[in-house]
């Protein structure tokens, strides 16, 4: 059962979410009130979908052999854009204008992931040094969209996308299931996900069996910044302003961990969507659980990098098999195994 690979990652999550209890009696429960679920394990699933979403994306470009160091600026960009076209009109409520913002934002995005992707596909830069580019020159880029000034709004079909609810539950949740629907289904339903894991193996030896790498490359990218536009609608929206230089500020990092808390290594090759899902919860959670205690902000980093760190060195297979697992002693307390010595009868010639 421990070689599961879910396994670890599940008793973390459940550890974190049962240590509540001793701080919070009522953490488990959930309520009804105006016809919406309110209650601690809602709000988890509720400001976790942003960091879930930027992970899925993640996930699928870790999976191609690369990272993705932008997603935090393309987060900032997004909700900036959103918010400045909605202040700009004269009536904020209008459905047309939200749907126009979105869709704008959107647009935005993918043309970065574009970016993104014809620089490591089609220029040959490194992954790590294509996406700094934009990580640095993308969280500037949204300061001069806001001036440097929060752009607050009050539009209330925009504050459904990160703060409504559809169906008793958060919008935020409902979109982020069907998001991760759609990537499971085209993953693991298709080829698609098998010829990604083959590009992340050996690119080379993918493009040279007939499989278009660079297209592949490209695609992750977009669709990795298409996911944090859309956690940035979700940010900026929740609070209904934008922030273009703390919206998404390092969540590019939570994400990389949510991916590999989950089990995809960092090498590429093999990816597993629903662990990078379990791992986002586990940042969440922690993040909700050291709030609740009370733990110093200036100490918040901190005991996050050490349950990582934790999770981390719970799913090394070596690491488990030098703490965990205890050789067998041989007989005679390590003499050679097998029959006694002394049961070994040697016969001398006469």
């Amino acid at each position: 059962m421990t070689r599961y690979r879910m396994f670890w990652p599940l008793v973390i999550l459940g550890l974190l979410l049962v240590s509540n209890l001793f701080f919070t009696p009522d953490f488990f429960s959930i309520q009804m009130k105006e016809g919406h679920l309110y209650g601690s394990l809602i709000d988890i699933l509720h400001f976790g979908a942003p960091l879930i979403l930027v992970s899925l994306g993640m996930t699928l470009v870790i999976a191609t052999g690369g990272i993705d160091l932008s997603v935090g600026s393309v987060v900032s960009i997004s909700g900036a854009l959103a918010c400045l076209h909605i202040s700009g009109v004269s009536n904020q409520h209008s459905v047309v204008q939200v749907l126009i913002a979105v869709g704008l934002a959107l647009a935005v995005t993918a043309a970065l992931g574009a970016c993104n992707g014809l620089l490591v596909a089609g220029a040959g830069i490194q992954p790590i040094i294509a996406t700094l580019i934009l990580m640095v020159a993308g969280r500037g880029v949204a300061q001069l969209i806001t001036n440097g000034q929060i752009i607050t709004i009050d539009s209330s079909p925009y504050k459904i996308i990160g703060g409504g609810y559809v169906f008793t539950l958060p919008f935020s949740i409902l979109l982020v299931s069907a998001v991760v629907g759609l990537a499971v289904l085209l993953t693991r339903r298709t080829a698609l996900g098998l010829l990604l894991e083959s590009v992340g193996g050996n690119a080379e030896a993918s493009r040279l069996v007939g499989i278009r790498s660079r297209g592949l490359i490209a695609m992750v990218y977009i669709f990795a910044a298409v996911c944090a536009g859309i956690a940035g609608l979700m940010i900026s929206s929740n609070v209904s302003s934008a922030d273009g230089n703390n919206a998404g500020l390092w969540i590019e990092l939570d994400a990389i961990l949510a991916v590999v808390i989950g089990g995809t290594a960092l090498t590429g090759g093999r990816f597993y969507l629903a662990g990078t899902v379990i791992g986002a919860l586990i940042i969440q959670t922690l993040s909700t659980t050291i709030y609740t205690i009370g733990v110093p902000p200036e100490t918040t980093l901190v005991v996050k990098a050490i349950v990582v760190m934790i999770v981390c060195l719970l799913q090394s297979p070596s690491f488990r098999a030098k703490v965990f697992r205890r050789r067998a002693l041989p007989p005679n307390g390590g003499g050679t195994a097998g029959p006694a010595a002394n049961d070994v009868k040697v016969k001398v010639p006469a």
